[in-house]
């Protein structure tokens, strides 16, 4: 248990005699009945069996930040770090700010955040490992780094990066809201250190002494409607109608006196209007793992329905590609597929522990796309190996056609329920450039795109230019449909970015003008495959001439699909609080690592990132 000093100041213990009994969005303060069995029991803080006796132990508690009293010293910032004994590139609180005007009437308003430990915090449901716990104990979400396998789900749904994922480690760990030192009465640390008072702490909705403010939300910070975050905020002072961040977002916030708050708007001003092609930050992105899994996992997938379910709509032509090249189609797919989800494995934290991606099936997105294509996988081997058995009479037992039946369901199961869960994953609102039905367009054009075209170039290579020209018809009109529904995706994507504005519309911002150049290619490349498989559909007679037009047209379309993908990944701008100059910034550690600033510990940046 946390040891209080002798000469503890009187400022830093909690001091709520009062309490509401619900809190500003609806939910009850007090946290268990009374008569609980949960009541009584220990946090076990470092082994210690014993209770603390604080009276509101079993209520909600949370911050209160009082933004014109912050100076962003930093105090609090230190003085957690240095409780947690964080590394300099690990920080559970920072401090950020956003400014506005022009001298002499320039004004900054400075903003410390940490876990705001959310009445419905999403870290919780997306952690496909269950290192989140929401206690009844101060309603704090707590998680354990010793069970986290360093995935980063967390990072990606939580709209104010509070969970910080270490990449030395390979683990995520966050704010614990000193629940230590709340057991023996004390305030947390952060609270504990602020010089300017504008850090308060105790059960939610109880206004600090001398504040007469208890706000939901101030400029910058995301909506409150995703977590229902357990922070409420004081800011009186006048601010210019425009604040910017001094991050490299391409953002700043336009107070809108129809709603009485600040909205994120693109700040044009943060980007060169020029299109550039930046490739090198495009194609070397720390997400390289996830394009080249969704890339693979959407192409077998696709591949294996067109074959289960092609002759069932009249496709004559699987039924020859199957009859013809089945061993080696399926060797393929599980060699593609097993490079894919190998990839995946192995950009976790701690691979060596990926089968803890499936503890939370009932809840994480995450979880249930890992056991989807999982499943997918096993019932695709199990498929192609009895299969194999049969068709070569290696085997006469009537039960292996049983178990081929079996395991072909298993693997549409677990096929359709994987795509599903991919898709979900990325309907993450702290992300509005994935929150959009675009990426499950986009997703089921590349398995209509890249399975067609793999089973169309393995039925090819093992039979023959003349077996190609047979079947090539059917699968480039499948391919043709999945460009059209990729490119009539693309555009209602961009539109509905535009109209939303915000951190959605800065994505798109980017995408014009930091990689325009790409973006305008993978444009280009799309209307010319869509004509080269409509023309391969149709106007092709001559093996020779379907061969190379063949091969150039799957060299313009994996180019088109490995594009597309890489901006997917880049682009997205989250729902996260602004950051400094210096510290949270993706401009400045991109510069720390070209520059060798990064070598130096003490910046904050690790060199290679996770």
């Amino acid at each position: 248990m946390f040891q209080v000093r002798e000469d503890e100041p009187k400022y830093a213990f909690l001091s709520d005699p009062d309490a509401h009994e619900k809190n500003a969005h609806g939910k009850f303060i007090e946290l268990v009945e009374k008569s609980s069995a949960l009541r009584g029991q220990s946090l076990y803080i470092n082994n210690d069996e014993s209770v603390g006796d604080n009276p509101n132990r079993y209520k909600q508690h949370g911050f209160h930040f009082t933004a014109d009293n912050c100076i962003a010293c930093h105090a609090c910032e230190a003085a957690c770090s240095e409780k947690n004994d964080n590394p300099a590139h690990i920080a559970f609180r920072s401090v950020g700010y956003i400014e506005g005007g022009t001298y002499p009437a320039y004004q900054r308003m400075n903003i410390s955040m940490a876990c705001n430990h959310c009445d419905d915090p999403v870290c919780l449901i997306g952690c496909p490992t269950r290192a989140y716990t929401k206690f009844a104990e101060y309603g704090a979400v707590l998680q354990d780094p010793d069970i986290c396998f360093g995935c980063g789900y967390c990072t990606w749904v939580c709209p104010y990066n509070a969970p910080q994922l270490d990449p030395v480690k390979g683990e995520v760990s966050k704010c614990n809201m000193c629940v230590d030192r709340l057991e023996v009465g004390l305030k947390p640390a952060c609270v504990s250190a602020c010089l300017g008072g504008a850090l308060e702490f105790g059960v939610i909705e109880n206004s600090p002494e001398n504040r007469d403010q208890a706000k939901l939300d101030i400029p910058g910070f995301p909506s409150t409607d995703i977590t229902h975050p357990n922070i409420r905020f004081q800011q009186k002072r006048s601010m210019p109608r425009e604040m910017s961040r001094p991050d490299s977002m391409p953002l700043k916030y336009h107070r809108d006196d129809a709603q009485g708050k600040y909205i994120p708007v693109v700040d044009e001003a943060k980007g060169k209007l020029q299109r550039q092609w930046n490739w090198r930050k495009l194609l070397g992105s720390h997400e390289n793992a996830h394009i080249v899994f969704t890339l693979c996992a959407q192409t077998v997938i696709g591949a294996f329905m067109i074959l289960m379910f092609g002759p069932w709509l009249g496709m004559s032509a699987v039924s020859e590609v199957t009859s013809s090249a089945f061993l080696p189609l399926f060797i393929t797919l599980f060699v593609v597929l097993a490079i894919g989800m190998f990839k995946l494995n192995m950009h976790l934290g701690k691979p060596m522990r990926f089968y803890r991606g499936f503890n939370n099936w009932r809840l994480s997105p995450v979880s249930r796309e890992i056991a989807g294509v999982s499943l997918f996988f096993g019932g695709m081997v199990g498929y192609g190996f009895f299969t194999a058995l049969i068709n070569y009479e290696l085997v006469t037992l009537p039960f292996i056609q049983w178990l081929a039946t079996a395991s072909m369901l298993g693997a549409i199961l677990g096929g359709v329920v994987g795509f599903y869960y991919m898709y979900k994953l990325y309907r993450i609102p702290a992300r509005p450039y994935w929150n959009h039905w675009q990426t499950g367009s986009s997703f089921v054009a590349t398995a209509l795109v890249l399975g067609s075209a793999l089973v169309l170039l393995v039925g090819g290579i093992v039979s023959g230019a003349q077996f190609m020209m047979s079947i090539l018809p059917q699968f480039a009109w499948i391919a043709f449909a999945g460009i059209a529904l990729e490119g009539i995706g693309l555009i209602a994507h961009a539109r509905d970015l535009k109209a939303q504005g915000g951190e959605g519309a800065a994505s798109h911002f980017e995408q014009r003008t930091r990689f325009g150049n790409a973006y305008v290619l993978r444009n280009v490349l799309l209307l010319i495959n869509l004509i080269l498989f409509a023309v391969l559909a149709t106007s092709i007679t001559q093996p020779l001439v379907a061969v190379i037009l063949g091969s150039v047209t799957l060299l313009s379309v994996l180019a088109m699909m490995i594009i597309s993908r890489a901006l997917f990944y880049v682009l997205v701008i989250p729902t996260t609080m602004p950051g400094a100059f210096f510290w949270k910034n993706r401009g400045f550690e991109e510069h720390a690592r070209e520059t060798g600033l990064a070598d130096m510990p003490q910046v904050g940046v690790v060199p290679d990132s996770h």
